[in-house]
């Protein structure tokens, strides 16, 4: 909180000194700023309402009408920074896909859940860059 403060007044301090320098008497900086602010208010306002009304006119909210019944991303494994792996369920049938950086190919049709093997590893509470360099140095020892 003493930052923002210490922020806020190192931003104001020019307008201060420029203001002093005016020759009106009557200028305050904490008006101007405070109709800034309801300036600001204003027109953030009108950019909400403007998206409500538009939204309500269009139809239902861009997301909403992306969603399908029939196709769901389950889960993505990105391998590299241009190479993943995703399992997509499809009319109740599983599908593993490779992709890279220019095609996407299918790797292995998974009629039942049951056929993924999961592997519980003891790290995987661990997390971030932390988590990762004990794994590597726990490899190099055993």
């Amino acid at each position: 909180m003493k930052g923002a403060a210490a922020a806020l007044l190192f931003f104001c301090l020019p307008s201060l000194a420029c203001a002093e320098g005016t020759a009106s008497p009557d200028y305050s900086f904490f008006s101007s700023f405070l109709q800034m602010i309801a300036a600001l208010a204003i027109v953030v306002g009108l950019i909400l309402l403007t998206r409500h009304f538009s939204s309500k006119f269009i139809g239902t909210a861009p997301t909403a009408r992306l969603t399908s019944k029939h196709i769901r991303l389950v889960e993505t494994r990105y391998l590299a920074p241009k190479k993943a792996l995703i399992l997509v369920e499809v009319g109740g049938t599983y599908l593993l896909l490779a992709s890279s950086e220019d095609s996407l190919t299918l790797v292995k049709q998974v009629d039942i859940l049951e056929d993924i093997e999961i592997l519980e590893s003891p790290g995987t509470t661990r997390g971030g860059l932390v988590g990762l360099l004990r794994r590597g140095m726990d490899r190099q020892k055993g």
